[in-house]
């Protein structure tokens, strides 16, 4: 198998020759300003790495820039929410980059585009706190301006994979704490929205994958999120499920995870040997079927990347 099939293979819930490798980083600030360099580092990324497929990242489109959301302090102000039109800078110029990095690649391997659920495309502009304050100073403000979101992040997913020539979507589900919500509350309040971009990424590929975040170090309320289907979940092993079995019987597809991601963790302080031996457990653990060795979430600027190439040339010895 090459790298494609055996990643198209993987998501199919396949027997694979062996078991695919993929971890991300976020791209230094020094690229972003020059769409060409952004690319060739995803490129080198890529190919010094060794990874089987590309998470390709969002740097720089972080924070909606809705004018309705610059200096917000009422809820009823969401209602000034509109799309954006997938002409705008925001969404167009996501479109063009990843087409560019889809180049740089040359066809090597399945690419996956970040893309934030619409609520978090909010809290990116305006931040966690003022997020909770107006949602519950008014759930329908909060909704109407989520459906806005959602109607760009669907021309943002058209354009990525019918233009830019992406695979699929990495889509980064957020905000299912177990403090921030209630399941009512998540569900009547952020899944109309959540659902209709990611129900729109599934009928225009069948190659994407679910990322249920943990970034804030608090486990997920994950029956929130058993509506959410994909070919894909990336999840959070550290936080929400230790056993990689337990995790594809739950999730009911190919699941992608098992090294901690955070900055002082085995990945970033075991020996080489130490290293390779995890792979091999944890690829005994996974199988060769339904599983992609990964990592909870972005793996952080210090870790050498010789490290995620000894993970990848292991995996392949298994």
């Amino acid at each position: 198998m090459n790298k494609r099939e055996r990643v198209i293979a993987a998501f199919q819930g396949k027997e694979v020759d062996h078991v695919p490798v993929c971890m991300w980083q976020h791209v230094p600030p020094a690229f972003w300003g020059d769409d060409d360099r952004f690319a060739a580092e995803q490129a080198r990324f890529y190919r010094n790495t060794d990874v089987d497929f590309m998470k390709l990242s969002g740097d720089k489109y972080f924070g909606w820039p809705s004018p309705a959301l610059r200096g917000i302090e009422r809820a009823a102000q969401l209602y000034d929410v509109q799309p954006l039109g997938p002409r705008h800078p925001f969404i167009h110029g996501q479109i063009e980059r990843a087409k560019k990095v889809v180049a740089a690649l040359g066809g090597d391997c399945v690419t996956l585009q970040l893309v934030f659920v619409p609520l978090s495309c909010i809290r990116l502009a305006i931040g966690y706190p003022m997020m909770m304050r107006l949602i519950r100073e008014d759930p329908e403000a909060m909704k109407h301006a989520c459906a806005a979101v959602a109607e760009d992040q669907k021309a943002l997913v058209r354009g990525l994979i019918r233009e830019a020539g992406v695979d699929g979507v990495f889509y980064s589900v957020q905000n299912g704490e177990e403090n921030r919500f209630t399941v009512q509350e998540y569900r009547d309040w952020v899944m109309p929205s959540d659902k209709a971009v990611l129900d729109y990424a599934n009928s225009l590929s069948d190659l994407n994958a679910i990322h249920f975040c943990a970034w804030e170090e608090i486990p997920n309320r994950l029956s929130v999120w058993q509506d959410y289907k994909a070919a894909v979940v990336s999840w959070s092993r550290y936080f929400d499920i230790m056993d990689i079995q337990a995790a594809k019987k739950h999730f009911g597809c190919t699941v992608w995870g098992g090294f901690d991601n955070r900055p002082g963790s085995f990945l970033y302080t075991a020996t080489r040997e130490e290293i390779e031996r995890e792979v091999s457990s944890l690829i005994a653990q996974g199988g060769k079927t339904g599983y992609i060795l990964g990592a909870d979430c972005s793996i952080h600027g210090e870790l050498p990347e010789e490290r995620i190439r000894w993970v990848a040339e292991a995996a392949r010895r298994c």
